[in-house]
């Protein structure tokens, strides 16, 4: 073999080690770009397993509305039917069975207006109570597993209309 041969054999295997190197880094890359694809999808599928019953819940939670609303009516008669303990008893088992699925309505009366769990319709001029505070819940809200996924409609309470034209006039 003479050098020629020799010098052309190892330039073809130097060549040959940097393309070799190049396709070690491209599959390090592409293994990477996988893993992380696969940790996405993981988080997806985790995501999706615990609110894959929301959209059953969303209606529990209307009948659980209107079984509240019959149990208030028939406490404003005074009415002992036994018929209204039934109402009530089902409304108490739907609430646990809610409980179970990590449903939990959210506590707002007297509380600050929270944007992100409350949906405000209305405001009421009142004296004493702190500015933007909830004091009154038109619809309850709930929680399932740190997500709001209905907000309580609330009212809130603003300062009265003639103290904020006196700041006015005053400033």
């Amino acid at each position: 073999m003479t050098e020629e041969q020799l010098a052309l054999l190892e330039e073809a295997l130097e060549l040959e080690k940097k393309r070799s190197e190049e396709y070690i880094t491209k599959l390090k890359y592409l293994q990477a770009d996988f893993e992380n694809f696969k940790k996405r999808v993981d988080k997806h599928l985790e995501e999706a397993k615990k609110y894959c019953g929301e959209r059953i819940i969303m209606k529990l939670l209307e009948i659980a509305d209107e079984l509240e609303l019959a149990v208030a009516s028939a406490r404003s008669s005074g009415s002992t039917d036994p018929v209204v303990q039934g109402v009530e008893m089902t409304l108490q088992k739907l609430k646990k069975i809610l409980e179970a699925e990590g449903v939990f309505p959210i506590d707002c009366l007297g509380k600050p207006f929270d944007p992100t769990r409350h949906n405000a319709i209305g405001k009421v001029e009142k004296d004493g109570v702190k500015e933007y505070t909830v004091i009154e819940e038109i619809r309850k809200g709930y929680i399932m597993k740190e997500k709001v996924i209905r907000p309580s409609v609330v009212k809130i309470a603003v300062g009265s209309t003639s103290k904020t034209k006196e700041k006015g006039e005053n400033e």
